[in-house]
């Protein structure tokens, strides 16, 4: 089963606890938190203060994902804050081998995200070591963004090296996937879909997300 994976960047930050309570009584998988800096992407969200008052309006999975420069300085106040899944960038992270094993020592699950320029090689060394790679197909920074048609590559290429080396980490995307192209993700052999505008905005978030999760079935 396709998980979806609701960013709540797109949710009314006036009424957070209600949003996630919201999606999630309506199909959500994940939670799908993103955290801007300013300085890595041209925005600022939320850091762990945020997450931790949220923590405990649902028990499903955070995937806290850091678009931040410097990320380790931070793992450790995101652990605590009730991050589960805590998703560095490749372009942040000087040391990633040294980041992913932090991340788990910490005992969370460890993902690595990589930009649209950025291609899937420079993180075949590290694969053996996470749980979850997300693909990015927008540039990071604003939700509501056109998908980037050559995230589709990117995944079929991770579908095809996790086959050969046996690897478990799930694959994800984000950005600019709506029901009018999620079958073709599904298709490439994803796992986790993050939607924020398509939920939050739509007039009836259960159906929109029984909709995409349906199509997941047809794969």
């Amino acid at each position: 089963m396709i998980k979806i994976a609701p960013s709540i960047l797109a949710s009314d930050f006036s009424r957070l606890g209600e949003e996630i309570a919201d999606i999630v009584n309506c199909g959500a998988d994940y939670i799908h938190v993103d955290v801007m800096d300013g300085c890595f992407v041209p925005n600022i969200t939320i850091g762990p203060p945020v997450i931790r008052a949220i923590r405990g309006c649902c028990d499903k999975i955070f995937d806290v994902h850091l678009m931040i420069e410097a990320p380790d300085k931070y793992l450790e106040d995101f652990a605590n804050a009730g991050a589960d899944i805590i998703n560095v960038h490749y372009e942040t992270c000087r040391h990633l081998n040294r980041t992913i094993v932090r991340i788990k020592e910490l005992g969370k699950k460890a993902g690595v995200t990589i930009n649209p320029a950025t291609p899937v090689c420079v993180i075949e060394p590290i694969l053996e070591y996470v749980d979850l790679v997300l693909v990015m197909s927008v540039n990071p920074g604003f939700g509501g963004q056109e998908f980037i048609p050559g995230s589709i590559e990117k995944i079929k290429r991770l579908v095809t090296i996790r086959k050969e080396k046996g690897y478990d980490f799930e694959i994800e995307i984000d950005g600019g996937v709506d029901e009018s192209n999620a079958h073709i993700v599904i298709e490439a052999g994803v796992d986790v879909i993050v939607a924020g505008t398509a939920i939050f905005r739509s007039n009836d978030r259960k159906k929109t997300i029984d909709r995409l999760k349906g199509k997941c079935e047809e794969r």
